[in-house]
């Protein structure tokens, strides 16, 4: 948790609880439904909280901003992001309903207000956000052509609505499509630790 606090600061007592609990609560629902691998469970802060975090190093979301979170898993990158833009609203949409179910209860324990689950492919989710965010989830041409349409034409934020998406390895091919549209940066110029040394965060305009 204290990593948490070192890269944000300024977060409330109400936030400091929330993220405090996550740890108990992903060990529990992880020994019976696999959405963390079982080794790294203990990294939970660093490798999949403060990973997710990287998106608001990117972006401040506006109050009343609508994200959409693709392929959530266990509720990442949406529920830590949920917690630290407690005034947008999150869709966190998974094809598996088991995962979908952690999230969930895991959304609920902590009592979260702005977050919805749905168990869909996100082809059949046809709602409209600001953004869409997602943890290496597929392709980034892939994922541009099943997103497209639920991006809103309508701005409320200092970057242009689009996807938002945390990936590692060579990306060369996948922005290739997106030239003009895409920027890659290295979480390292935002965290210190060597996890993020080959993490990327990926921002494509829509």
């Amino acid at each position: 948790m204290d990593i948490i606090l070192k890269y944000f600061p300024g977060i409330s007592e109400e936030q400091k609880k929330q993220f405090s609990a996550l740890y108990d609560l992903y060990a529990d629902w992880n020994s019976k439904i696999n959405v963390i691998s079982r080794k790294d469970i203990e990294n939970l802060y660093t490798h999949h909280v403060l990973h997710s975090l990287a998106i608001a190093k990117l972006i401040k979301f506006t109050d009343g901003t609508r994200i959409m979170d693709i392929g959530t898993g266990g509720g990442f990158p949406g529920i830590p992001l949920a917690i630290l833009f407690p005034e947008c609203q999150f869709l966190l949409v998974d094809s598996i309903g088991k995962k979908i179910k952690v999230a969930q209860e895991v959304a609920l324990a902590i009592g979260l207000k702005n977050v919805e689950l749905r168990h869909c492919r996100a082809e059949e989710e046809k709602g409209i956000f600001d953004f869409v965010v997602s943890r290496a989830v597929m392709p980034l041409p892939d994922l541009v052509k099943i997103v497209r349409k639920n991006i809103s034409k309508e701005q409320h934020n200092a970057l242009p609505n689009g996807i938002i998406c945390l990936k590692g390895g060579n990306l060369e091919g996948e922005l290739k499509p997106f030239k003009k549209l895409a920027e890659a940066d290295d979480l390292s110029m935002f965290f210190e630790e060597e996890y993020f040394k080959t993490k990327k965060i990926v921002y494509v305009v829509i």
